[in-house]
């Protein structure tokens, strides 16, 4: 009768094990992000008072001379200038490569990789390269103007750079995902792009596959 108990008990508490070690990952996948708005909000504000860092207002906005605050400027820290005279048009083509992280967190010191094209340290010569239009990743909405499929301030960061630049961008949750989680992005994330611009073009101009 002792072992018949010993198994009725433990058929009544293995499930409730499960539902307690279920709770625990979920607390710690929430924890992770934590105050997230106003971590990243801070983080933005220490950037704006950087006199190392530059900032470059959204091309969006840049017809406004008023009523602008920290989340409508991208934030660069220049790794290398490149040789090139020229910024990249709308309508011009790029050979780019980037990484994508958020800001540190509880278990990402260097900020958590969303997105990458190139893998360890960045060289130009083992980079991976992609060839994009500026424009062409783009929709049209229901008023019939054009917008760009990149979030403004990645789209903001490609049309300031110029052939050779190797930038360090931080774009504020305003000019990224806003207030709304994407894929892997929880909501209110400042994101860090490394960038690096091989080549930039004219539509009236050609170039060979990037090597």
């Amino acid at each position: 009768m002792k072992n018949w108990k010993y198994i009725l008990l433990s058929v009544i508490l293995f499930p409730l094990v499960g539902m307690v070690s279920s709770c625990s990952e979920d607390t710690e996948a929430v924890s992770e992000f934590d105050n997230w708005q106003e971590k990243n909000e801070a983080f933005i504000n220490k950037l704006a008072s950087d006199p190392g860092i530059k900032k470059i207002l959204t091309y969006t906005k840049e017809s406004t001379l008023s009523g602008l605050s920290n989340g409508d400027y991208i934030y660069v820290d220049e790794l290398e200038s490149g040789s090139g005279t020229e910024t990249a048009l709308f309508t011009d083509s790029i050979y780019y490569t980037y990484r994508g992280r958020l800001i540190p967190s509880k278990s990402y010191a260097n900020g958590y990789v969303f997105e990458e094209t190139f893998l360890g340290d960045f060289d130009w010569s083992t980079a991976g390269m992609k060839k994009a239009c500026v424009g062409w990743n783009t929709v049209t909405t229901s008023s019939g103007t054009t917008k760009s499929l990149w979030t403004d301030g990645f789209c903001t960061a490609l049309q300031s750079m110029k052939k050779g630049d190797h930038w360090l961008v931080y774009i504020p949750y305003q000019l990224a995902y806003g207030e709304t989680a994407s894929s892997s992005v929880p909501a209110y994330s400042t994101l860090v792009f490394e960038i690096a611009i091989a080549d930039v073009w004219h539509p009236s101009e050609s170039r060979p596959a990037f090597k």
